[in-house]
């Protein structure tokens, strides 16, 4: 009783010193604050559009997130799942590092208090799925947003074909489009608003076209802006071309669709077998053990 309550005494203790001293750093009137932002080389910036609350997390996440050692590689990989699952703000890097730092340290000291320092792998193994946990919740919404992305794409090319078979061109088509699936398909309809954003700024169609394949990274938008280039490229009918490959991509949902159906007699199996099949063993077998048992026990019993 006498370690865990020294535990519990530590961790309290340590808690309330970061808090104090981040409070102390945190704060604008701050003499502390101020003489380590001048020691640091850092400025005040004027933030507009921020509330003082989330001005202070991001200062606090800013130190946390650079405790990871990354290299430029991994931020940028981190920066572009980020930007699939539809995180596109620069701070929400260190949202993610100082998720996974908070997690961590929330599994170890959790392990600790309940557990102790004897169970090392428990220890470790707890922090590791902490530290690992908002990834895995990453590339969950990123397969989320493109599973939704791929649903609206049949609908977007029916209204594009629309749109240009009236006289508009791809561009304005787009934008159409985009505020026509507003409601409907929201991720798309965003996706659609920043290509038409790029085109505007200067960007070449074909540029804008492939970042569309970058911040999505869905197989179907691929194929879609490969078809688009390439009609560009060679000048043939956008409209045909659109028509054709709406049709070829209802026809790949459809294999999609019929390829799940047929993986679910499969995937039924281990459900029968773990949770059914002993139920049902047990209703019809069960009561003929049980008379069995009736009939033999006093015939085996010795006298």
């Amino acid at each position: 009783m006498l370690p865990l309550l020294l535990i519990i005494v530590v961790f309290v203790t340590v808690v309330l010193a970061v808090f104090a001293f981040g409070a102390a750093v945190v704060t604008p009137s701050s003499m502390l604050g101020a003489r380590l932002r001048a020691l640091g080389g850092q400025q005040q910036q004027a933030t507009e559009n921020k509330t003082p609350i989330r001005e202070r997390i991001e200062q606090a996440l800013d130190p946390i997130s650079k405790a990871i050692p990354l290299s430029p590689a991994d931020v940028t990989r981190t920066r572009a799942w980020l930007i699939q699952a539809g995180l596109r703000d620069a701070i929400d890097v260190n949202y993610y590092f100082g998720a996974r730092l908070l997690m961590s340290g929330i599994g170890f000291v959790g392990v600790a208090l309940f557990a102790g320092f004897d169970n090392l792998f428990l220890l470790l193994g707890i922090s590791g799925l902490g530290f690992f946990l908002p990834r895995f919740i990453l590339k969950r919404m990123i397969r989320d947003r493109q599973n939704r992305i791929r649903l609206g794409l049949p609908d977007a090319l029916d209204l594009t074909v629309i749109c240009v078979e009236a006289g508009l061109a791809l561009d304005q088509a787009l934008t159409r489009v985009g505020q026509d699936l507003h409601h409907a398909h929201p991720d798309l309809s965003d996706e659609f608003h920043l290509v038409n954003l790029e085109m505007r700024a200067g960007k070449p169609r074909a540029e804008a076209l492939r970042n569309l394949v970058d911040r999505t990274g869905v197989d179907d938008i691929r194929s879609l802006v490969g078809t688009l280039i390439q009609t560009d490229r060679f000048g043939t009918s956008v409209a045909q071309a659109l028509r054709v490959h709406s049709d070829s991509l209802r026809t790949e949902r459809r294999q999609r669709a019929e390829e799940q159906a047929a993986k679910t007699t499969i995937k039924m199996v281990p459900p029968l077998v773990i949770f059914v099949l002993p139920s049902i063993i047990f209703v019809t077998i069960g009561p003929a053990i049980i008379e069995l048992i009736r009939q033999l026990g006093p015939v085996s019993m010795p006298k």
